[in-house]
């Protein structure tokens, strides 16, 4: 049997997400399928509309065996350290193949790409590039010479999906399938969208009923970004905020210059963003601040925490012969800034989400 993984956000859980499974499913009929997801907050730096809990039963609802938690202190972070530990944890559930979306029909040029961008040489020349102030996407392209080439964020994720399975088990089989939409259109009316688009129509209080299952439709939450900005706010003028993660040498000094200046993250961001910053990692650092990620934490070796979400009959069985270390550190920061994200997630949005963490019990899907 194979043992499929792949990573998300449900962010929130659409028709594409649907449709990826289902190819899943008809590319591999007898496999069981281990999907890793974010929790409150995301990759993009963004809160998530879907809960925790919601996240996990609509997966389940929707065909997934097992579903396990990426921790937010790895969610939160840049592509490369989110995918290692999404494949870390993965790795520990023995899948076999990684199937994941891209803009390229075929994984060849993903992986010529990846083991140009494995070399020392180009890692410097990236470097440079993003000394002299462009944005890491365009850095990368600069090094590698592609003019031309589109680093979208979803084949960005895909080449450190490559890497990580070649530092973790190069048995990992990596497998993509198409995304039918373009990440960047927030105007289509297609039945499949991207989550990006879902949430503009949402804020813009469009009809969204035709982009989700009926089963996602009705999880869906909205969070309260003034109080999210008072809370952000309120740690900038009273800490040191240059020992946080993504807070880079200067970048301090310029939130706490306008932080008072403006009355919203979108006001903020536009008077400290330059063009070496992507806005998903100004997002980031708002996120890091508000949950108080420090710089010299390790992010790539302190996995003492595991925790399985859900799982349906075929994965329950599944993980019956597995040995996995699930007994949780309560002095893990992983732990405490999971805890801490589930705080800050109630005051925001009204959702219940407490219980959830501290009970530490899958939810268990009957079929």
């Amino acid at each position: 049997m194979e043992v499929i993984g792949i990573i998300c956000e449900f962010n929130p859980f659409h028709n594409g997400h649907k449709y990826f499974i289902d190819q899943i499913k008809n590319k591999e009929p007898n496999s069981l399928i281990i999907a890793i997801t974010s929790n409150y907050f995301t990759e993009r730096g963004e809160v998530s509309i879907l809960t925790k809990e919601a996240k996990t039963k609509v997966a389940l609802e929707n065909g997934i065996d097992i579903v396990i938690e990426l921790p937010t202190l790895f969610a939160t972070q840049s592509a490369d350290i989110f995918a290692n530990a999404a494949l870390t944890y993965l790795n520990y559930f023995h899948i076999t193949k990684l199937y994941f979306g891209t803009e390229e029909k075929t994984l060849k040029n993903l992986i010529k790409i990846t083991k140009i961008t494995q070399d020392p040489n180009y890692q410097k020349q990236v470097k440079e590039y993003l000394d002299l102030g462009y944005s890491y996407p365009t850095s990368l392209a600069k090094a590698l010479n592609l003019k031309n080439y589109l680093f979208t964020p979803n084949n960005l994720l895909a080449i450190s999906y490559l890497k990580s399975i070649d530092s973790i088990n190069k048995n990992i089989i990596p497998l993509n399938i198409l995304r039918t939409n373009d990440y960047n259109d927030t105007a289509s009316t297609d039945n499949i969208v991207s989550a990006s688009n879902i949430r503009k129509k949402l804020s813009d209080n469009k009809d969204i009923t035709k982009y989700l299952p009926q089963n996602s439709y009705k999880y869906l939450t909205t969070y309260n970004e003034n109080t999210l900005f008072n809370i952000f706010k309120m740690i900038v003028l009273r800490n040191n905020i240059n020992n946080y993660l993504t807070v880079d040498e200067g970048f301090g000094n310029r939130l706490k210059k306008y932080i008072l200046e403006v009355n919203n993250f979108t006001e903020l961001t536009n008077k400290i963003k330059t063009k070496r910053y992507t806005y998903n990692k100004i997002r980031r650092m708002y996120i890091h601040i508000i949950l108080g990620i420090k710089k010299d934490w390790s992010y790539n070796t302190s996995y003492d925490y595991l925790k399985i979400l859900g799982f349906n009959k075929r994965g329950q069985k599944y993980l019956k012969n597995l040995h996995l270390p699930l007994k949780i550190n309560y002095n893990s920061i992983i732990w405490q800034t999971e805890i801490l994200s589930a705080y800050i997630y109630e005051i925001i949005t009204n959702q219940k989400v407490l219980n959830f963490e501290l009970s530490n019990k899958p939810l268990i899907f009957d079929k």
